[in-house]
């Protein structure tokens, strides 16, 4: 027996030591596998900067070494943050070490409003008088947009151009929830508040094809006018090409002007090596786009810089509560601007917004501490893809708001929506609820019955009393009455271009430019950047990640671009009361 114990403690104490290896193992596998992603790069001399844009841009790029860690693969995956694509590209402007840009992509998996912060960041490069070549097998409408920028747009011989305009397709539930016994129960104000349309018609309303239209063709007609500027192509010709289907392949996309070279890949590499200087046995000196946003660039002002312009990123679904960092949580985000507001270094908050809204509790609490840090320093907004219902509720206070011609904005409405499950229960499965409440009315807002014509009356004053509150705040804001924001409200969703012309913003521009007016209004020459709400430490973000969303990371690793269907689900799932949100996810192809 005392064998058996001593043997016993020997090997419990074995497997204890060899789990701790493992675990240090692992770590030190993970470290030096970050550490590599975050070696410093070095620029050597006539280096070309290449541009592919196949990773997931974002407004701000997460610091948790395991937010994007492929599980399958067992190797670290990154995102691209835009403020570091818009800040690479314009130290490359200045970096004698840099003679051109390569882009090479096919899709670009970024909205609209990014795409255009980069096409502009592209154009400013231009000045510089160093090159931008562009090469594809298949360019997207998206990818082509932003490669017209280039000098030189070059296209494999069987490749080909996508060139047929933009369409939206908006996916309907009635007949299936009738089939499931489900019955939709919705309250709104605004008769372009379209977010209900899925659940109780079987197409859209002649109210959100007008907006979809008016607001698609607001981009569509941006990327033409641009397009045409820089090809030399009119308008009209443009759209010919698109309405006729005319662009089927790339002898094609060459004949009418849309690319100037059909080429392989290896006379590519041959017109670049001319370009940057380089012998032809040698490789030409390239940077990846992700290896330079970790370039430092040249130190301008010498000493400790005190003061400082906050930019607070807003992305992520608005809900209540501290959420995470992929979401816009009242108090999460209402606590990133109040220290904003309290910290003396601080001069001017910048606001990154880049959602389309969410809980209309949580737009308020948030729209107080924009409103009570404009009394005190500079607030201007930023305005990314899409920030629209929520999204402008909290922007509504600002000094000043920026946008991109193809932002989606507006939508300046709510609506609520309880499901009613008992026929589903009752008929479908078999399935009774009974009820014993105190009150007579202490089973408001039950799932399992229909409501009573009383209580859809009060939920429809909720909703009455929410937009009232929406449009009084715009009203405020803007400087515009109540009846004039209610013109332009009702839910209706705008294109960035269609905001300027009804006052719902005062300036196209991005991020940079959103910037510069913030140290402008705040008299600042010299100043940084302090991004909030203040990232959690990496180490910490490891455990939570490991812990808590490992298998989360595999299924969004083995989903790709589809898991975003599986986060809107969940986005619901958590939301409580009236919302202010956008009618769908928008995406422009």
């Amino acid at each position: 027996m005392k064998d058996f114990f001593k043997y016993m403690f020997a090997t419990i104490t074995g497997i204890i030591i060899t789990t701790i290896l493992l675990f240090l193992l692992f770590f030190g596998i993970i470290g030096a596998m970050v550490a590599k992603t975050d070696k410093t790069v070095d620029v050597k001399d006539n280096s070309l900067l290449v541009i592919k844009l196949n990773q997931e841009i974002v407004d701000r790029a997460s610091k948790n070494p395991m937010g994007n860690f492929d599980f399958m693969n067992f190797k670290p995956t990154s995102q691209l943050g835009l403020y570091d694509i818009l800040k690479a590209i314009e130290n490359a402007a200045q970096d004698e070490n840099i003679r051109g840009i390569f882009i090479e992509t096919e899709g670009i998996p970024a909205g609209a409003g990014t795409l255009e912060e980069i096409r502009m960041a592209l154009v400013k490069f231009k000045e510089s008088d160093k090159f931008i070549i562009s090469y594809s097998d298949v360019y997207s409408q998206k990818s082509y947009y932003l490669s017209t920028v280039s000098d030189k747009i070059l296209l494999n011989p069987e490749g080909a151009v996508e060139w047929i305009g933009l369409r939206g397709e908006v996916m309907f539930f009635k007949d299936a929830l009738k089939k499931l016994g489900v019955e939709a129960q919705i309250i709104r104000h605004g008769k372009f508040k379209s977010a209900i349309e899925p659940f109780v018609l079987d197409k859209m309303s002649p109210e959100n094809k007008e907006q979809t239209l008016t607001y698609m063709g607001s981009i569509w007609n941006h990327w033409v006018d641009g397009i045409s500027e820089a090809r030399n192509i009119s308008a009209d010709e443009l759209n010919k090409l698109a309405n006729n289907l005319t662009i089927r392949n790339a002898k094609s996309a060459l004949e009418f002007g849309l690319v100037d070279s059909l080429v392989y890949k290896d006379q590519v590499i041959d017109m670049l090596k001319e370009l940057t200087d380089t012998k032809a046995k040698k490789d030409i000196n390239s940077v990846s786009l992700a290896q330079y946003t970790k370039v430092k660039p040249p130190v301008k002002h010498k000493g400790f810089i005190k003061d400082k312009i906050a930019v607070v990123y807003a992305s992520g679904s608005i809900i209540t509560g501290d959420g995470n960092e992929g979401s816009i949580a009242s108090e999460r985000f209402g606590r990133a601007i109040r220290n904003a507001r309290r910290d003396s270094t601080v001069k001017a908050i910048v606001l990154r917004i880049n959602w389309g809204g969410g809980s209309a509790l949580a737009s308020e609490v948030i729209w107080r501490e924009v409103k009570l840090a404009k009394e005190v320093k500079p607030i201007i907004v930023s305005m990314g893809d899409v920030a629209a219902s929520g999204g402008y509720y909290i922007a509504a206070p600002a000094d000043y708001i920026l946008a991109n011609p193809t932002t989606i904005t507006g939508s300046i409405g709510v609506f609520g929506m309880i499901p009613n499950f008992k026929e589903g229960m009752n008929k479908k499965l078999g399935i009774t609820v009974d009820v014993v409440k105190t009150n007579k009315n202490a089973d408001f807002g039950s799932v399992f019955r229909p409501l009573t014509a009383e209580e859809r009356a009060i939920f429809q004053l909720g909703v009455e009393d929410v937009y009232s509150t929406f449009i009084g705040h715009v009203a405020e804001g803007r400087n515009i009455t109540v009846e004039q924001v209610d013109e332009i409200g009702q839910g209706r969703v705008w294109s960035g271009a269609n905001a300027m012309d009804i006052n719902l913003i005062d300036e196209f521009g991005g991020l940079q430019r959103a910037i510069e007016i913030a140290a402008e209004r705040a008299g600042l020459e010299n100043y940084r950047i302090a991004e909030l709400p203040k990232q959690a430490d990496p180490f910490e973000a490891l455990v939570k990640q490991l812990t808590g969303s490992a298998k989360a990371n595999i299924l969004k690793n083995e989903l790709g671009d589809s898991y975003k269907h599986i986060e809107r689900l969940k986005d619901i799932a958590a939301s409580k009361g009236i919302m202010a949100r956008i009618p769908y996810d928008i995406e422009l192809y």
